[in-house]
This record gives structure tokens, C-alpha cells and sequence, in this order.
């Protein structure tokens, strides 16, 4: 019984684990906050940010009111705008692309705001001054199943930026045309650097000093220290599972400071994760970081005003609460800027028709990780906040640096004065009340909860067992093994039973010695054996004996 629950259980592990790692991967690329309303998006207009001259290597970003970040390459000498997700690592776009070969293979890539269908198609590529010849794509001629007008808002496609292992299009493509972009243009340029950064500018912000901008193989002038910044080591991810892998290392032991300024202490579901810590993504294509529930509620539950819609999933707060939270990487503070912890981009009214803001780090539901592989996905809410840099190292083969691990180095952008400041002026109209009694954070004891769904409760459940599978595993390997010896050990002992019961029915004794002889020895005077008195004058000889009953040999 148990090993078939085993084998039943493993096989589950074996051909079910890629069926969950695509589809936490796919869940990665929200890009519209769609809180409960899949046209919330239109409700405000389109903006966009100044763009500055950028260097040589360098490219900009254009930011689309803080949702989504679009950049453009070349496919097939057509200029496409795409949006830029260091959470996947497909590339697919809309459209007609001049030359294009089409591979006759028949893909989906299922997001949240829909899926993207088509055949697998090759075409010239251009990204940041670099060309790759036959790139691999995603040639998507329906978009009917989108949730909304993409090119109305400004892109066209998705590029994917994340590592080589999580294409779907590599899957099914046998030569190295289905590697990802980076991966070919790293691949091929061997002796420059495998790294990419990035630079996400913020609307809505008078204060900010600079626009998106993008880089490969090169730094970002003005910003060259952030190789002064700590390593941040690459979780990996199991190989079973590395379709999952992403830009993701550990917190700090304690390193979420709240509104409070205490640190939010919450368990990790990653089952090698140290007490303390929480694993982390850097994913650009999330609109809103996604976080525990427990911590979301640590940052908006002792807010006066705030409430939680159960039915879109996230906090509202009033717009001018300004709430304090940070996020400790390498022993390096990185302050979030209160304008990114709650947003007043989605034109939400209270119960009584006012307006109020967003909670930006929502509890994390739909892509929380059944695979127990990540805690927290720090989308663009995050990622405003810092300068990244994402070393591919030994993810990218045949290339200069294919013998380093994966590292990922964030520069800090914000101040927490200065941030203080453009809060007061941009929520409040120049006014700072952020210190009087009507803001002030509630005690920890009438903080307020969140509610719990079944349907979550079931997820929760489910990641602790699947999260769990290699000791499940060994657990049930041991069993077998002792099941096995103990089934030994049975037949061993039965099989010594037998034996003795029949050593006694045929009059021998446990030793596997015959008893004396109870009756007399016949006399044998020409033997030169040793003969022994019977009684009756008679001897037997003992080595003669044709049966061969003696007392001094064996069976």
C-alpha cells in the first residue's frame, strides 16, 4: 500500500511539477492593475515621461503611469514596442513581422490578462544596438482573448528577460534559435559582460531626476557604483523545477521593516530558507508587489481609514496617509518611496465616494508558489526604488563570464527625507500633517486583518506538502527500505522455523546433531574402527554405517 501511495506520489512529482512551474512563471506578468475590474485601466489617460538623450549601449524606457515599462526592438526590420519582464523569458509580439519564417509549432503562453496563441516563427532580431539572427518568437495573430487593447496602451509584444531555463519557445525548438534574446545576444558577444541592468523612472513624481532607461553589457552613467553594492547571490531553484527559476535571493534575517519601523516578522514558506529570511523576485513585469498576506496586513492594518476589498483583493488607505517601508538586502537598506506604497492611479472611491489609494503590496493569492520556491515578488512598486543589475553569469554557455554563478547588485535611489518631502508635496499640497493625531499608525492590537479564503486556505495546504516532496520522498524511500528488510527478516526467520521443525520430525536436534542410538551396535571383530560393547558380544562399526546415524557427524 504504501509503495504504491510512493510510486503514485513520486510519478505526481516527476510529470506534475512542470504543469505548476509554467504556471507560476505565467502568472509572474501581470500588467495592468486589474483590482477586481479588467477596464480599470481605462479609466485614466494615457502620460508619458520626458525622455532623455541616453549613452552609447543604453536604451530608454517608456514608462506608461507607473503600470508598464516598453522598450522597442527590430524583428524582421519592423520597430515593435515591447514590454520589458525580467519574469519570463519568452519573447512574442502582434502583427505583421516582414520575412518571417514560420515553424509550423503551435504555442500558448497564458498570462493574466490573457493568452497569447500562435506558431513559433524566426526573424532577424534587433535589442539595444545588438543583432541575433533568426531569433525565435511568438508570433500572436489573436488577441481577441485579452482583456485589453495592448496597442492602445503603447506595446505591441513582451520581451522576456529572465533566465534561459524558463522559455517555453526553447522547449520546443531543438537548435539554439529558441534560447531567449539575452541568451543569444550574451552567446554570441563572448567576451562582454552577461549582465543587464535596469532603470525605472516614476510618474507622478515632480521630483524625479531621471527616465527609464535600460542597459546591456554597459552601466548607466551616474549610476557606476552599483558595483560598489553587495552581491546578492541567486536562489536556484531545484532542477525538476528550474522552468521556475528566477531573479530571486534571500532578505535579510528580519528584513522587511514596517510602518512602525520594527521589522515584520513572517515565516518563510521556502522550506531552505533560514528563520528570518524570505525569498525574494525581482520581477519588472509586475505592476504590484506581491507579498504575504500577513505582511500586507502589517503595512496597511494599522492605517485609520484603511479597508480591505475582499472582492478585488487589496487594501485601500487614504491618499494622504504617508506610510514608512524598507526592504534589507546584503545588510544594505533600501527605503520604498511612500508615493510607491500606495497609488492613486486607479481612481478608486470609498463607500461614501471618495477617492482613495491603493494599497500596492498586496497579499499575494493568485501567484503564490505551490512549489514552496519564493515568498515575495517585488514588482515595479519595488524596482523604482533601486538600480538593478542581474549578472546571467554561468546561465548563458561559451561566454566570458559562463564559469561565475548568477548575482544580482541593487543600488539604492531613495531618500527618506527627500521622500518624506515629495510625499508632503505631491498627497498633501505642501502641507506635513504626517505627524498629527488623524495620521497617526492605530496600536498593534487593533491592527486589522485580512480575510482568509478557502481557496487560498487550499493553496496554503497544498504548497506545504509539494513544497516538501524531496523529504516526502526520502521518507517513503526509508519505509520501503525498512518494509523490505522487515519482509526479509520474516522469511529468514519462517525459513529457520521449517527447517527445525523438520530436523525434528526426522530426530535431529537443533544443532543440526543426530541423538545417540538407543539401540545396540552389532559386533564387526574384522574392523579395525573402534567397535562398542552392545550387550549381546557383538560390535557395530560407526563408519560403516550405510545411513550414516553417527553421532559425530552432521546432516
Amino acid at each position: 500500500m504504501c509503495y504504491l501511495f510512493c510510486y503514485s506520489f513520486l510519478s505526481f512529482l516527476l510529470f506534475g511539477l512542470d504543469a505548476f512551474a509554467n504556471a507560476a512563471i505565467l502568472n509572474f506578468t501581470v500588467r495592468t492593475p486589474s483590482l477586481g475590474d479588467s477596464n480599470s485601466h481605462h479609466l485614466y489617460s494615457r502620460q508619458s515621461t520626458t525622455t532623455n538623450v541616453t549613452a552609447p549601449g543604453v536604451i530608454s524606457i517608456h514608462n506608461t503611469r507607473n503600470a508598464e515599462y516598453i522598450s522597442n526592438i527590430t524583428l524582421g526590420g519592423r520597430e515593435i514596442p515591447v514590454l520589458l519582464d525580467t519574469g519570463s523569458s519568452d519573447l512574442w509580439v502582434t502583427g505583421d513581422v516582414p520575412g518571417t519564417k514560420d515553424l509550423g509549432k503551435a504555442i500558448s503562453l497564458s498570462y493574466a490578462v490573457g493568452t497569447a496563441s500562435g506558431d513559433i516563427n524566426t526573424a532577424d532580431l534587433t535589442f539595444d544596438g545588438f543583432t541575433v539572427k533568426d531569433q525565435a518568437y511568438l508570433l500572436v495573430k489573436d488577441t481577441s482573448s485579452f482583456s485589453l487593447d495592448i496597442k492602445a496602451q503603447g506595446f505591441e509584444g513582451l520581451i522576456g528577460l529572465g533566465p534561459n531555463t524558463g522559455s517555453t519557445i526553447r522547449d520546443e525548438i531543438d537548435n539554439n534559435s529558441g534560447d531567449s534574446v539575452l541568451s543569444r545576444i550574451f552567446s554570441q558577444n563572448a567576451t562582454s559582460h552577461n549582465y543587464l541592468t535596469m532603470l525605472l523612472d516614476r510618474q507622478g513624481d515632480t521630483s524625479d531626476p531621471f527616465t527609464g532607461q535600460l542597459s546591456i553589457s554597459e552601466l548607466i552613467p551616474g549610476f557606476e557604483n552599483v558595483t560598489d553594492m553587495p552581491k546578492l547571490t541567486v536562489d536556484k531553484v531545484h532542477r525538476l523545477t528550474d522552468a521556475d527559476q528566477h531573479w530571486q535571493t534571500f532578505t535579510d534575517i528580519n528584513g522587511v521593516i514596517g510602518p512602525d519601523g520594527q521589522p515584520i516578522k513572517i515565516n518563510s514558506i521556502v522550506p531552505k530558507a533560514d528563520d528570518g529570511e524570505l525569498v525574494v523576485i525581482f520581477d519588472s513585469g509586475y505592476t504590484l508587489p506581491q507579498v504575504p498576506r500577513a505582511m500586507s496586513d502589517a503595512i496597511y492594518g494599522r492605517v485609520q481609514g484603511a479597508a480591505y476589498n475582499e472582492q478585488g483583493g487589496y487594501w485601500t488607505v487614504p491618499c494622504d496617509q504617508l506610510i514608512n517601508l524598507s526592504f534589507k538586502f546584503g545588510g544594505i537598506e533600501y527605503p520604498v518611496h511612500p508615493l510607491d506604497v500606495s497609488s492613486s492611479d486607479f481612481n478608486i472611491l470609498d463607500a461614501t465616494g471618495n477617492p482613495v489609494c491603493v494599497g500596492t503590496f498586496q497579499p499575494i493569492t493568485s501567484a503564490f508558489s505551490l512549489l514552496g520556491e519564493y515568498d515575495i515578488i517585488l514588482g515595479m512598486g519595488f524596482m523604482r526604488n533601486v538600480y538593478a543589475l542581474m549578472e546571467y553569469g554561468n546561465w548563458v554557455k561559451n561566454s566570458k563570464n559562463d564559469r561565475n554563478d548568477p548575482y544580482i547588485q541593487l543600488l539604492p535611489l531613495t531618500d527618506k527625507q527627500a521622500a518624506h518631502d515629495d510625499f508632503v508635496k505631491v498627497r498633501m499640497g505642501g502641507i506635513d500633517n504626517t505627524g498629527d493625531s488623524a495620521h497617526a499608525l492605530l496600536p498593534a492590537d487593533q491592527m486589522k486583518h485580512s480575510p482568509i479564503s478557502s481557496a487560498e486556505k487550499k493553496k496554503h495546504y497544498e504548497e506545504k506538502v509539494l513544497s516538501r516532496w524531496p523529504y516526502i520522498f526520502v521518507g517513503c524511500f526509508a519505509f520501503v527500505l525498512i518494509v523490505i528488510g522487515l519482509i526479509i527478516w520474516r522469511c529468514c526467520v519462517a525459513r529457520k522455523r521449517r527447517n527445525a521443525k523438520k530436523a525434528s520430525a526426522m530426530g535431529i536436534n537443533t544443532a543440526g546433531q543426530h541423538p545417540q542410538t538407543s539401540y545396540a551396535n552389532l559386533n564387526n571383530p574384522t574392523s579395525a574402527t573402534p567397535m562398542k560393547d552392545m550387550g549381546s558380544g557383538q560390535k557395530y562399526n560407526f563408519e560403516e554405517d550405510p545411513y550414516g546415524y553417527s553421532p559425530h557427524k552432521n546432516v
